[in-house]
């Protein structure tokens, strides 16, 4: 350490390698995880990985009306926002404790 508290250069090398260390797991925890978003009472619902890869559309028979296209395509688009939204929240949830100790107080700037 420096006087005046400030780390020296191998400990903040050594902490942002152990950061993307921690990043780069949590990244690939999130690719195996999947979450399912739904619209319409299930009538459709979206799979997605945790990085948002689509990998499953399920639609009800029941939701299939060809005389009201619109409203199966209101459907899915419900079900995909509905699966985004539980992406974005597994993403906090994981990168959430990483993300926080960027700023803190490794004196990097921009981190």
């Amino acid at each position: 350490m420096f006087p005046g508290g400030q780390p020296d250069m191998s400990e903040l090398l050594r902490q942002a390698q152990q950061m993307q260390q921690q990043l780069a797991a949590a990244q690939e925890q999130l690719a195996q995880e999947e979450v399912t978003g739904t619209a319409g009472g299930d009538l459709v619902s979206v799979t997605m990985t945790g990085q948002g890869e689509v990998t499953a559309v399920t639609i009800a028979p029941a939701a299939v009306d060809p005389d009201d296209l619109e409203t199966l395509q209101d459907l899915l688009v419900a079900a995909f926002r509905d699966a985004s939204r539980a992406v974005n929240e597994l993403t906090a949830d994981r990168m959430g404790p990483l993300a926080g100790g960027l700023g803190g107080g490794m004196g990097l700037p921009g981190l």
